[in-house]
């Protein structure tokens, strides 16, 4: 086993990796496209980062929603050690807000960071090392960081990335691909597999869900990545009426034809009725199987259909402590941060501080 040389055993915040702190004050983070301005006290958009006197810092650093074990097949990814399995591990909040989340309690994880905040949380926290040690315990081949976008987690993923990698395990980013390159950068030595969501190519599709995104953006960071010599497969959530358009998707496979190259796979999964689109049919084989038709029209070689499945979804894992060597009651325990940022109460934001003075 190689050495596991980064350690935090105890649950605190983490700096910020990509930050940058500006002469009026306020604090930006660089970690994805919403460049989040922020003053002492407040959370970026994803509700994970936190400003604390100028400085940015991860809230949900070690914090785990969700384990689960499965084959790689599952993430989807079909053409980078097939056959394997992997350990899907995912924490709280995201860059966007999709109306037909399966994970929304993850993804957009309120009653856990707010918790966090308040000092008050009972979350899973896993170290870096526990995180590896139990992967390698599960006998896996590998590690994906999914479930919620892995942007807003980037301190720990590439901390555990880092240790993975140097035990022998491959890894995963499970991503909406609204990421900057400065964090894509720093990623490319610790992650093999890019597994990245393509929804549409209409830009309204992409400001009804982050009116900050664009779909422009969201390809050039896949790109990017594709350059920097990660493994790329992408994905594609057929949504009945909103992004079901057979000439934009002929779009999107011709965009992955020319821009990745004919080999490189796409999956075309199946929508299910969910949170704001619960009132949406699911997505019929006809139309699944026409999309298959015109990505190989356009001279993709590997489309891949899944009727089943339509999310890498955490609603039926077991829970997280049923993967540490550890009791229910020790995972469980209150946390608050161990850091001398936080104070006495291990409060992290401005609006949960003690104070006498008017608010």
């Amino acid at each position: 086993m190689g050495s596991l040389s980064k350690q935090t055993d105890n649950y605190q915040l983490q700096e910020t990796r990509l930050q940058e702190k500006l002469q009026d004050g306020t604090t930006r983070c660089h970690l994805c496209l919403w460049r989040c301005r922020l003053k002492h006290g407040q959370r970026g958009f994803c509700q994970a980062h936190v400003n604390r006197n100028g400085t940015l810092y991860n809230l949900s650093y070690g914090i785990l929603s969700a384990i689960d074990i499965s084959p790689v097949e599952e993430k989807p990814v079909r053409h980078f050690r097939p056959g394997t399995r992997v350990m899907s591990i995912g924490s709280y909040g995201c860059s966007f807000r999709c109306g037909g989340c399966h994970n929304l309690d993850i993804s957009w994880g309120v009653d856990a960071l707010d918790n966090l905040a308040r000092g008050e949380s009972t979350e899973a926290y896993v170290s870096p090392q526990q995180m590896v040690e139990t992967a390698l315990r599960h006998n896996v081949q590998g590690i994906a960081f999914t479930y919620s976008e892995p942007a807003v987690w980037l301190e720990y993923v590439l901390d555990v990335a880092e240790l993975a990698k140097a035990n022998g395990l491959y890894t995963v980013y499970v991503s909406n691909s609204f990421v900057t390159d400065e964090a894509l950068e720093e990623l490319a030595p610790y992650i093999d597999v890019l597994c990245s969501d393509i929804k549409s190519l209409d830009q309204e599709f992409y400001t009804d869900i982050c009116r900050m995104a664009k779909v422009g953006d969201v390809l050039a960071s896949i790109e990017k990545a594709h350059a920097l010599g990660i493994h790329v497969e992408t994905r594609t959530n057929i949504i009945p009426t909103r992004n079901d358009n057979l000439e934009m998707l002929r779009g999107i496979a011709t965009w992955i034809h020319d821009h990745l190259g004919e080999d490189s796979p796409w999956h075309i999964t199946r929508f299910f009725p969910a949170f704001k689109l619960a009132h949406l049919p699911a997505t019929d084989s006809t139309t699944l199987w026409a999309v298959h038709d015109v990505a190989r029209q356009a001279g993709l070689k590997n489309v891949y259909v899944y009727d089943d499945k339509g999310c890498d979804c955490a609603q039926e894992n077991l829970p997280v402590a049923a993967y540490l060597d550890e009791s229910e009651e020790a995972v469980h325990q209150v946390k608050k941060c161990h850091a001398s940022c936080c104070g006495d109460e291990g409060i992290l934001l401005k609006k949960y501080e003690v104070s006498d003075s008017p608010k």
